[in-house]
């Protein structure tokens, strides 16, 4: 598989990662519903074995229980297996299992502390601020203190690299003023392409690493996703309370999803890697985070890492978009 530098960091990183907040588990605010850890392990492992090199979770999936699964996967591997480690700080969370966002610098150092016990190693290949705040309602007044304290966190050798996630232009700008990120992590899928017009270009021209999140949007367009699934969602299933999961976005979303099969099945692969190769093919974005729960799943997906969309094929995407828009 082949490998792109993430912006202005020595990071060679595959086109595909994996992504492990499903891995989390059950039981808390934004959880997938119950997993067994021992699928986890075997998944980071088959992802690692097919090429993968890196990992991507967060302090708060599971309330710290994927960074500890990780570090299991992590042990199997050896330093000669080992793929890189990203995390992020800024969600935590008290006794009552309730998630609150902090920036403050006594925080951050506190949770990366606990990130590196966790995840049993003395360096963070990537530490990324989660969001810049929790609601779009509240101020983001602490990103400068927050954004100083992970550049403190590199200097002093705890994190190799430093990014952010969720950031919009206005805030990469103001963090630049400190120092500039080697990456941003946002939410982007042939559904959701809000990042497409400011975003993407502001990255791409500033020499700043895009690994994307949810590509699939959370599963929807991996092929395998039904109304009947949907329904029966467990309760501590966040998706069961997404947007993009209710009508009147599912049904648009499922004949999309039905469109990436039907390309997929024209060239050998899953409507999937149809999906993550869509985001792959816009020239800002380095990266696709890849969730997967069962070692399986690495096997319908792995082919995105090489697997290359024709023009014809984006404008059959683009054209299936626009009649859906419009209403046609």
């Amino acid at each position: 598989m082949e490998k792109r530098k993430l912006g202005n960091s020595d990071l060679e990183i595959t086109p595909i990662g994996f992504g492990a907040w499903a891995i989390g588990g059950g039981d808390w605010v934004f959880a997938w519903g119950a997993q067994d850890d021992n699928d986890s392990v075997a998944a980071i492992e088959h992802a690692v074995d097919s090429g993968i090199n890196w990992i991507d979770t967060a302090a708060v999936y599971g309330l710290g229980h994927s960074e500890e699964v990780v570090a299991r996967a992590l042990k199997n591997l050896g330093s000669s297996r080992r793929p890189y480690v990203f995390t992020k700080c800024s969600l935590v969370w008290g006794e009552n299992r309730e998630v609150t966002h902090v920036l403050k610098r006594e925080s951050i150092l506190k949770e990366v502390e606990q990130s590196l016990q966790r995840l049993q190693t003395d360096v963070i290949d990537l530490y990324q601020i989660h969001w810049p705040r929790w609601s779009p309602d509240l101020p983001d007044t602490d990103i400068e203190e927050g954004w100083q304290t992970l550049i403190d966190l590199q200097r002093d050798g705890k994190v190799r690299w430093i990014g952010v996630s969720n950031f919009d232009v206005s805030q990469l700008e103001r963090i630049s003023k400190l120092a500039k990120p080697s990456s941003l992590q946002p939410p982007y899928s042939a559904i959701r392409r809000d990042v497409e017009k400011e975003i993407l270009p502001y990255c791409e021209s500033n020499d700043i690493g895009v690994i994307v999140y949810s590509p699939m949007q959370s599963g929807l367009l991996a092929g395998k996703m039904t109304r009947e699934r949907v329904a029966n969602f467990p309760e501590d299933d966040w998706r069961k309370r997404s947007k993009y999961f209710l009508e009147p976005e599912l049904t648009k979303n499922l004949a999309l999803a039905d469109l990436f099969g039907e390309i997929g099945g024209r060239r050998g692969v899953s409507a999937g890697v149809v999906a993550i190769a869509w985001t792959l093919r816009n020239p800002a974005v380095t990266g696709a985070i890849v969730g997967a729960r069962r070692p399986e799943q690495i096997d319908g997906i792995i082919a995105a890492g090489e697997f290359r969309l024709s023009d014809e094929e984006v404008a059959e995407i683009d054209g299936r978009q626009l009649s859906v828009v419009s209403g046609q």
